[in-house]
């Protein structure tokens, strides 16, 4: 369950089926959450409240703001990419692909809305313009999932293909890597100091990756077990379904289908906290943009077949972070 000792709370009016992704305003404490209830909902996390729900015509896979958290933006598997504009609440179809679009982020550096889809494509959009639509960028597989920081790009597709692209030049990829996890990519996250990024996959696994390909820093790159419980002699193995960092203190946040979300010091290869375990899979999480709090997607991932009563109830919580984010700093030798 929750952790009830510290200041944690949850969302009133949480979606009726999973969340798929939740996103906090750049500029606000203000949230948006995506779901399998074919729903967008807008939330005053300050203030516990629902603002407005936009309705979809089938599940929504992924949400996101522009740079001034006036505007934001859903794709799923209707296919179609979609505008909302949050004080008027309105909506607005930019246009779509041809198969389910899985990953929606925003470019604040070049203004840019990108979506990568199923149908093996990446799409840029000026959501201001008559035409939205500025490029179609093939890839080599079905893509399930992206992030962005500065003006770089990471496309993270099935078969293990890692694409980096600057957003200004979306033509070619810069590097074309591939994944050094074994297994599928469920998320990825850019590092808040535009240096590298985190994947993560199905096994229970994190790989930290760099975006410099000198041989000096890719020898840095490396992966690790995590979201994983011992019973008995055997070790059970969940997918981790979410990373994001931390804005200020360039630490990361995982969330697993064990149910518990935890803290990482990537330069320093450790864990800095694992939270209290949560009553079923974390499927999203997402750090305000000062830092002072995470929401947490809980919801079944179907991960364990049938669902328990507890375990298919939809939850929402926002739990204060303070300086267990923070990296320890490191002591001289005496």
């Amino acid at each position: 369950m929750a952790d009830t000792t510290t200041n944690e709370f949850e969302i009133e009016s949480t979606p009726k089926d999973g969340v798929s992704s939740l996103c906090f305003s750049p500029t606000s404490d203000h949230l948006i959450v995506s779901s399998w209830d074919m729903t967008l909902r807008y939330y005053d996390v300050a203030s516990n409240t629902s603002k407005c729900t936009f309705q979809h015509k089938a599940p929504v896979l992924d949400c996101a703001f522009d740079s001034t958290g006036a505007i934001a933006f859903s794709g799923g598997i209707e296919t179609w990419v979609r505008k909302f504009d949050l004080e008027n609440e309105t909506a607005t179809v930019l246009g779509g692909h041809d198969d389910a679009v899985s990953s929606v982020v925003y470019s604040k550096d070049t203004n840019t809305l990108i979506t990568g889809s199923w149908d093996r494509t990446v799409r840029t959009w000026d959501h201001r313009a008559a035409t939205p639509q500025t490029a179609s960028i093939a890839q080599p597989e079905r893509v399930y999932a992206m992030d962005t920081v500065q003006n770089y790009l990471v496309v993270a597709t099935a078969a293990r293909h890692i694409h980096i692209y600057d957003t200004r030049q979306m033509s070619e990829a810069l590097y074309k890597r591939e994944s050094s996890l074994k297994f599928q990519t469920r998320t990825v996250g850019c590092m808040a100091d535009g240096k590298g990024f985190a994947t993560a996959s199905v096994e229970g696994r994190i790989a930290v990756d760099y975006f410099d390909p000198s041989p000096e820093s890719q020898t840095k790159k490396y992966a690790f077990k995590c979201h994983r419980q011992a019973v008995g002699t055997e070790d059970i193995v969940w997918p981790v379904n979410a990373i994001t960092f931390h804005p200020l203190h360039n630490t990361f946040a995982s969330g697993g289908s064990d149910g518990t979300v935890s803290i990482w010091d990537h330069t320093a290869k450790k864990r800095l906290r694992q939270y209290p375990k949560y009553h079923a899979a974390i499927s999203s999480i997402a750090f305000s943009h000062d830092g002072r709090r995470m929401a947490v997607g809980v919801s079944d991932m179907w991960d364990n077949g049938e669902q328990s009563t507890e375990s298919s109830r939809v939850s929402i919580f926002v739990r204060e972070v303070g300086d267990e984010a923070k990296p320890k700093a490191k002591v001289a030798p005496a």
